[in-house]
C-alpha cells in the first residue's frame, strides 16, 4: 500500500469525544484485495477450529458457535496475505494512530478480524474494555489520558457496510451516570441513554479509546468482517495501561519491509521492561531516589504518575501470582484466570528477572497501595467489570500520592 495519506484528524476530539469516525481509512482501490486476503485467513481458521472441535469432540466449533467469532490473523498470515497486516502499518491508520498519541513511536498491540456469526445471538452488554482487577480505576486512567493523551487505541474498520458498534460520547472521561446504572441494572443489553451507533460504509474507520461505554449492538449472521487493531504508544509522556502481547514468530513469513516495525516495537517492548526491573529493585532496596528516577522515566509526564505507580502494582500482583510454586499445579483455565494466554510471554520476561522470594517481597511493598485500592465489600458496576471485587471501579486513592506511597514502604 502506498504510505501517503492525506488524512489528518485532531487529538483534540479524541480527549473529548473518546473517538472519532475516519472516512475511507481503507483506499477504494484496495478494498477488494483485503477482501480476498481476509477471506483466505478466514478459511484457514474456520481449518482450525474445527481441527479443534474433533480434537476435544465437542458438538460445534467456535465458527458455529461465538457470537461473533474473532480471528488474530497474525496466526495465520503468511506471505501470500501479507497486504493484511501491511494495511495496518499504512499512513491511514498507523499513521493516523500516530497523530492521536504523543509518544515519539507507536506500534502495533493487536491485529484481529471480527466476524458475523452463522446464526443471529442478538446484542451484547455495554461495557468498558478496562476492569479494576487488571488496571488502575478509571478516574486515573481518565485524569492520565486528559494530561498526558492516549497512549493506546482502538481500531474497528469494517471491509463491508458496519452498524453494530455503538458508544455513548464523553464516557471516556467520566464514571457511569445514575441514568446508566439504572438502564444497565434493569438490561445492559439495551441502548444505553446518550447512546449512538457508529455507521460505517466499506473502508471507513472508527478509532477510540477502550474505556469509553461501547456495545456490540446486534451480533446477526449478516455479512461482518471487521478488521479490529490496537496501537500503543512507546517513550510518550504516561506509561499505558495496555501491554504488547504478540511474539514476533509470525513475521519470519512476512516480507523484511513488514516484518522490521515488528522488530523495532519489540525492542522498544525490552526496554520498557527494563525500565519496570529497575523501578521494581529500587522497591526492593526502599531507594526511594533510583524509584522516582525509573517511575519519571517509564512516565515523563510530571501529572499522572500515581496511576502508572497503580498500573505498576497490578502487574505486580500478576507477577506475584504467576511465579508462586501452586501456579503450576492450577488447571489451564485457572492459570488464565490469573494470567491471559496472550500475554504470558510477557509475563515470563519479565518474572524471568527476579526471584519468587523477590516478588513475595515486591508484594509486601505495594501491600497498603493495594489496601487503598480496595473497599470493604465487594461491589459490582455494569458495564466496567464481569464479576463482584473489592477493588474500586472509578476512585483512585485519596491523599495518596507518589511520595506517600514512598513512605508506605517501611
Amino acid at each position: 500500500m502506498s504510505s501517503n495519506s492525506s488524512i489528518q484528524v485532531d487529538p483534540q476530539q479524541m480527549l473529548d469525544d473518546g473517538y472519532i469516525v475516519v472516512r475511507n481509512v481503507i483506499p477504494p482501490d484496495r478494498l477488494a484485495g483485503l477482501r480476498a486476503s481476509f477471506e483466505v485467513l478466514v478459511e484457514r481458521q474456520k481449518a482450525i477450529w474445527e481441527e479443534e472441535r474433533r480434537r476435544d469432540n465437542l458438538p460445534g466449533s467456535v465458527w458455529e458457535t461465538a457470537p461473533q467469532p474473532r480471528l488474530f490473523f497474525n496466526n495465520n498470515v503468511d506471505e501470500a496475505t501479507a497486504e493484511t497486516v501491511a494495511f495496518c502499518l499504512h499512513e491511514n491508520t498507523l499513521g493516523v494512530s500516530s497523530q492521536l498519541m504523543r509518544g515519539p513511536e507507536v506500534g502495533l498491540h493487536a491485529l484481529m478480524l471480527m466476524c458475523s456469526p452463522v446464526r443471529d445471538h442478538g446484542p451484547a452488554r455495554w461495557h468498558r474494555d478496562t476492569g479494576p482487577d487488571t488496571d488502575a480505576p478509571l478516574q486515573g486512567l481518565h485524569y492520565d489520558m486528559m494530561e498526558n493523551g492516549p497512549g493506546y487505541v482502538q481500531w474497528n474498520i469494517p471491509l463491508y457496510d458496519d452498524d453494530v458498534l455503538w458508544v455513548v460520547p464523553g464516557s471516556h472521561r467520566r464514571a457511569n451516570t445514575e441514568a446508566e446504572n439504572l438502564q444497565l441494572e434493569k438490561d445492559d443489553r439495551a441502548p444505553l441513554p446518550g447512546g449512538i451507533p457508529v455507521k460505517l460504509r466499506a473502508g471507513d474507520g472508527v478509532v477510540y479509546t477502550n474505556f469509553i461505554l461501547h456495545w456490540g449492538s446486534n451480533y446477526s449472521s449478516k455479512l461482518r468482517r471487521t478488521i479490529h487493531l490496537g496501537y500503543q504508544s512507546f517513550g510518550g509522556p504516561l506509561y499505558r495501561y495496555f501491554h504488547l502481547w504478540w511474539d514476533l514468530d509470525f513475521t519470519r513469513n512476512l516480507p523484511q519491509a513488514v516484518r522490521e516495525p515488528f522488530e523495532r516495537w519489540a525492542r522498544a517492548i525490552d526496554r520498557d521492561h527494563y525500565m519496570i526491573e529497575a523501578i521494581y529493585r529500587a522497591m526492593l532496596d526502599r531507594d526511594a531516589k533510583g524509584f522516582r528516577a525509573g517511575l519519571d522515566a517509564l512516565h515523563p509526564g510530571e501529572k499522572g504518575r500515581m496511576v502508572c505507580a497503580a498500573i505498576l502494582c497490578k502487574e505486580a500482583q500478576t507477577l506475584h501470582a504467576f511465579t508462586r510454586p501452586e501456579f503450576g499445579a492450577k488447571t489451564a483455565d485457572e492459570q488464565a484466570q490469573l494470567v491471559n494466554p496472550n500475554f504470558r510471554h510477557l509475563y515470563e520476561d519479565l518474572a524471568r528477572r527476579f526471584t519468587p522470594a523477590e516478588f513475595e517481597r515486591l508484594w509486601l511493598r505495594f501491600g497498603v497501595l493495594d489496601a487503598k485500592l480496595q473497599d470493604d465489600a465487594e461491589q459490582m458496576v455494569a458495564g466496567t467489570q464481569a464479576k463482584p471485587t473489592k477493588y474500586r471501579v472509578y476512585e483512585m486513592p485519596e491523599n495518596f500520592d507518589v511520595e506517600e506511597f514512598i513512605a508506605s514502604w517501611s
